[in-house]
């Protein structure tokens, strides 16, 4: 067998969406996403799954090196993502990604060995990586965002809630739906801001009101909608919502030029005259 020949027939493959023809032309198959080799339905599982989320695959091969025994074969993908990857929603716009199969031709037929950078695969979808510590015995750790209406008065309520997910196919799904409350809560006059920020399995989302009744404009349809898929629809395994009254607040900040302390909205100021301004509590 000619390995430069495998090599275009199993590229072919995944440039007519076929996964069962995928599985047909590896003997063994492997890359960054498969957490090791694959072979026959779990090659084909795989490759569907990836088809499913990177639609349209367009293969531009750029080079070819090697020969009957073992062919390199360097090349440029442009897909349409469509579904949710290492906790990226679908973002509906064209991923564009390098890679290389190194492909060894054997009595059973072509092993294929895929390489690409996840990390350059996420940031032409817009997503900058962060690197966070695996979880001890004491502390886990995540990533957080946050929405800010510009408002600086003091919060008169917040509302904590957390859901647990699944997987990252799950994740993306509840990150849809907050992206789509968020949106709500910016136009309600009694939102201050909110931060959302993932730990483990859970998803948690402080939000900040002027006072207990504004809490209200949380139910609008974007959060129905949310509810339903929880209750109805079986999204989650389990969620926390809360309502808490702040006791105190006191913020403080430091003067630029003399580093002293200034209490925030105090109308106090340092011995500089530095008076510092209110910020956005979330």
């Amino acid at each position: 067998m000619d390995a430069r020949k495998l090599a275009e027939e199993h590229l072919q493959a995944w440039r007519d969406g076929d996964a069962g023809a995928v599985a047909a032309t590896a003997a063994t198959y492997a890359d960054p996403d498969t957490g090791g080799v694959l072979s026959g339905p779990a090659l084909a599982a795989h490759a569907a799954a990836t088809l499913a989320r990177f639609r349209n695959p367009r293969f531009e091969v750029e080079r070819v090196a090697g020969d009957q025994d073992a062919a390199a074969v360097f090349w440029t993908l442009r897909a349409d993502h469509r579904d949710s990857y290492l906790g990226m929603p679908a973002t509906g716009g064209e991923v564009t990604v390098t890679g290389t199969d190194l492909v060894t031709a054997g009595p059973d037929g072509a092993h294929v060995r895929r390489a690409f950078d996840r990390l350059a695969l996420a940031g032409s979808l817009g997503y900058t990586a962060r690197f966070v510590p695996e979880a001890d015995e004491v502390r886990q750790f995540g990533v957080s965002a946050r929405a800010s209406s510009g408002r600086t008065e003091r919060p008169g309520a917040l509302v904590l809630t957390w859901l647990e997910v699944r997987d990252d196919a799950e994740a993306a799904e509840v990150d849809l739906l907050s992206v789509e409350v968020v949106k709500s809560l910016r136009a309600a006059r009694g939102f201050l801001g909110v931060t959302t920020f993932d730990l483990g399995d859970r998803k948690f989302t402080l939000s900040a009101f002027d006072r207990p009744e504004s809490v209200r404009a949380i139910h609008a349809r974007p959060h129905q909608r949310a509810m339903r898929r929880f209750f109805k629809g079986g999204l989650c395994t389990r969620v926390h919502t809360s309502v808490w009254r702040p006791i105190s607040a006191r913020d403080l900040a430091r003067c630029p030029d003399c580093s002293a302390l200034v209490q925030v909205g105090t109308d106090a100021a340092c011995d500089c005259g530095w008076s510092p301004a209110a910020e956005p509590t979330l």
